[in-house]
C-alpha cells in the first residue's frame, strides 16, 4: 500500500511539473510582402534567448485564412481553461497601402499546430462603414466581469482618429457578437494603435502606440475593461527617442519581472525591455537573442509537452539547448 501511494504521489508531482510553464512561444511576422506577412514562431527556454521554428518559415498559410493573402501582427492567448488558444490577426497585405484593409482573422487550437480560422469583415458585417480606412492589430484578452473573450482592435474611419474598439467574441470564437463599442481612445482625441492589454494588481494596463504623433507607447489603466475610466500615464514607456510601435508585454514566470517589448520600425530591430512594476523599465537588449528579426509579435508561456509538441511538428530549432528537454 506505502509502495503504491508513493508511486501515485510520484505521478502526480510529475504531471504537475510536466504542466508547468518551462519554456516560451514567440508568435511573429517579419516584413512587408507577400512572403513575410504570414504567422511564425520561435520557441524560448528562459524567455530571453528565442530560436524560430521551421527555419522561420510560415507555420500557417495566410492564403488559407485570410481575405487578402496576408496576416500581421499575430496575437497569441491561452484561454481559462488552460489547453485552449486563441489567436487574431491583422488581414491585410500592405502592398496593396495602409488604408486597404477591412478584417481580422480568428483562429483556435488545442495543440499550437492544427487551426481552425475564421475571417471577420467589419464592413461586411456591420452597416454605415463606407468610410471604414482600415482595421488593425486585433487582440483578445478574458473580461472577468462579463465571462466573455473580449476582442479588441484599433480603426479609423473616414479623416477620424484611429480608435481602439472592442466587441465580445462568441463561444465558438469564430466570430464577433453584437455591435462593436470604443473601448479607448485618449484624452486629446489623437490616433492611438496595438493596443496590448495586461492585467496586474486589481487593474488593467493597456499600451498603446500614440499612432501620426509621438509614434511612441504610453500606459492607461483602468479597473473595469468595459465601464470604468481610463487614468492615462504622461510619459513614454519606450526606451529609445527612436520610432517604435508593436508593444507586446508579457511576465517571466515564477518571477516578478515582466517584459516590454516593441519594434523600432524605423530601424529595422525589436527592443526589449523590463519591469516589476510596469511604469518604470530598463533596456535589456544584451540578455536577449535571437536568430530572425521579428514585427509586432506576441509571448506566451508553455509547458514542456506542448514545447515538444511544436518540435515534433517543426523539427529541433537550431543551436537550442536540447539538454533541457530531457
Amino acid at each position: 500500500m506505502k509502495r503504491l501511494f508513493l508511486s501515485l504521489c510520484l505521478a502526480m508531482l510529475g504531471l504537475c511539473l510536466y504542466a508547468q510553464h518551462t519554456a516560451y512561444l514567440f508568435t511573429y511576422f517579419t516584413g512587408n510582402n507577400d512572403n513575410h506577412e504570414a504567422v511564425r514562431m520561435a520557441v524560448s527556454l528562459d524567455g530571453f534567448n528565442y530560436r524560430a521554428l521551421n527555419g522561420n518559415n510560415p507555420v500557417i498559410d495566410s492564403k488559407q485564412i485570410s481575405s487578402t493573402g496576408g496576416v500581421r501582427d499575430p496575437f497569441i492567448l491561452r484561454c481559462e481553461d488552460g489547453k485552449t488558444f486563441y489567436m487574431v490577426l491583422t488581414d491585410m497585405v500592405a502592398a496593396n497601402g495602409w488604408d486597404s484593409n477591412r478584417a481580422m482573422v480568428l483562429l483556435k487550437s488545442d495543440d499550437l499546430i492544427n487551426w481552425q480560422s475564421s475571417v471577420v469583415n467589419i464592413q461586411k458585417k456591420y452597416d454605415g462603414q463606407d468610410d471604414l480606412k482600415r482595421v488593425w492589430a486585433p487582440q483578445v484578452i478574458f473580461d472577468n466581469e462579463a465571462n466573455k473573450y473580449l476582442v479588441y482592435w484599433s480603426m479609423k474611419h473616414g479623416d477620424g482618429p484611429d480608435i481602439i474598439y472592442y466587441a465580445y467574441a462568441n463561444p465558438d470564437f469564430t466570430d464577433i457578437e453584437g455591435d462593436y463599442k470604443p473601448l479607448f481612445l485618449p484624452q486629446s482625441g489623437k490616433s492611438c494603435i496595438d493596443g496590448d492589454i495586461v492585467y496586474k494588481d486589481g487593474l488593467y494596463h493597456l499600451f498603446y502606440k500614440t499612432e501620426g504623433h509621438g509614434n511612441g507607447i504610453k500606459k492607461a489603466t483602468t479597473k473595469s475593461l468595459t465601464s470604468g475610466v481610463w487614468n492615462e500615464s504622461d510619459d513614454y514607456k519606450q526606451q529609445t527617442t527612436e520610432a517604435v510601435e508593436g508593444s507586446g508585454i508579457f511576465k517571466i514566470a515564477n518571477t516578478d519581472t515582466y517584459i516590454l517589448m516593441y519594434d523600432v520600425y524605423m530601424k529595422g530591430h525589436y527592443q526589449f525591455t523590463e519591469s516589476t512594476d510596469l511604469e518604470n523599465f530598463r533596456v535589456i537588449d544584451s540578455e536577449i537573442s535571437m536568430d530572425f528579426h521579428p514585427r509586432h509579435g506576441t509571448i506566451i508561456p508553455i509547458n514542456q509537452q506542448e514545447l515538444q509538441r511544436l518540435i515534433d511538428a517543426y523539427g529541433m530549432p537550431q543551436d537550442f539547448d536540447t539538454h533541457k528537454l530531457q
